[in-house]
């Protein structure tokens, strides 16, 4: 038969002999079998859409689809925890009422059971984001494009409420003079606004993931917890 049936390409199988039939288990003998006749398995690709956000521009620019087999992927396209950029290795998440969103297949159970235990205890969650690609980290380029991957295009990052929960720059310590760039400005004390020490960021923190409103440097990320923060 051909391969395309069972998964199998650029050979013809022959049946397995009857003097290994009965040795070992079937799986076991059928790909020893498939070795030694010069077959593989169909290879695994992975797809995922990609930008890179431009300093220069301050606008995210070269908007391409990315396809390759998972052998060639880089080391950059698979993040620390073993979650890689690939669309293949996110899983959806559905908690109604809000807007489902994807996050990587590892994390997965353990950010849904989080989530949801908070819904149902009637904290006010009204929007999530989760896996996203995008070079937006350093280093830079000749041209002015970030080319490191942000920890959203492993699917590992999620941004909670950020109509509500704003990213700011030029803040090192919050205050009038930081600048706002993405979501709306941090309400604190207003109903899902997230804040230190309240019960998002307790349980965010109970699974590993840190709040990116914490973090030091310039940034201040109210909406988002990552492994890292950032």
């Amino acid at each position: 038969m051909e391969g395309k049936s069972s998964g199998i390409h650029h050979c013809s199988l022959r049946p397995v002999p009857n003097s290994l039939r009965g040795l070992f288990p079937a799986t076991i003998i059928f790909f020893a079998y498939l070795f030694i006749q010069g077959c593989s398995p169909k290879t695994r690709i992975c797809t995922y859409t990609v930008y890179n956000w431009n300093v220069n521009k301050k606008m995210a620019v070269n908007f391409r689809t990315v396809r390759r087999p998972y052998r060639e992927l880089s080391s950059d396209e698979i993040g620390a925890t073993g979650c890689t950029v690939c669309s293949e290795d996110q899983k959806l998440i559905n908690i109604p009422p809000l807007e489902p969103f994807r996050v990587c297949r590892k994390m997965a159970t353990k950010i849904r059971k989080t989530l949801q235990r908070l819904v149902d205890e009637g904290e006010p969650i009204f929007e999530m984001a989760g896996y996203r690609v995008g070079r937006t980290r350093n280093p830079v380029d000749g041209q002015g494009n970030r080319m490191g991957f942000s920890n959203h295009s492993y699917g590992i990052a999620i941004d909670i409420n950020p109509e509500l929960n704003g990213l700011y720059d030029n803040c090192v310590e919050f205050g009038p003079h930081c600048r706002l760039i993405r979501g709306d400005h941090w309400r604190p004390g207003v109903p899902g606004s997230i804040e230190p020490n309240g019960r998002i960021v307790e349980a965010m923190e109970s699974i590993g993931l840190k709040w990116g409103g914490e973090i030091e440097g310039k940034q201040k990320d109210f909406m988002h917890f990552s492994p890292t923060g950032y």
